[in-house]
């Protein structure tokens, strides 16, 4: 498992993803909602490490505006290798400068994060489904489809790793 800093949707934004998630288990893809007996909420992963201190990244993160309020437009599904499913979000330049001051911060306080994260690799995304069966993609895309665009607004952010049991606003 890996810990993250998650950025969280406003309400109307997570309750449609919530109900895409139900969609896609209604017809037989294991959503992110029945993974971790259901703590996950959709997001956007800002940044990942294989562990996170809390107090090391409060530390580096401070007078760091990570969960101002920063509109989100998702226009697209996407896949990654091993079956990953997700919905893009269009990279505004707000968006990219706000994830490259984050990672600025986080590499310079000494903290190891993902390669997949860095600024010029990272793709914003919120993670639909772990592994959707080859078989049932072409329909799970296509319900994607269906709900997009989604316009969301960041309204919070935390630090997770859901292996320790740990979220940390």
């Amino acid at each position: 498992m890996v810990a993250a800093l998650e950025l969280y949707l406003d309400t109307d934004a997570t309750r449609r993803i919530r109900v895409l998630w139900d969609a896609l288990e209604a017809e037989g893809v294991q959503s992110m909602r029945s993974l971790l007996a259901g703590r996950h909420r959709p997001h956007i992963s800002l940044v990942v490490a294989p562990r996170f201190d809390p107090e090391q990244v409060a530390e580096a993160l401070r007078g760091t505006p990570v969960a101002a309020p920063l509109r989100l437009n998702f226009q697209y599904a996407g896949q990654f290798v091993g079956r990953v499913l997700w919905l893009g979000v269009a990279p505004t330049a707000e968006l990219l400068a706000r994830h490259a001051l984050v990672h600025d911060r986080l590499t310079r306080a000494g903290i190891a994060l993902s390669e997949q994260y860095r600024p010029g690799c990272w793709v914003p995304h919120c993670t639909l489904s772990m592994r959707v069966p080859n078989i049932l993609m072409a329909a799970a895309v296509r319900r994607c489809l269906e709900m997009l665009p989604l316009t969301a607004t960041v309204t919070t952010a935390a630090l997770t790793d859901h292996a320790r049991d740990i979220s940390h606003p």
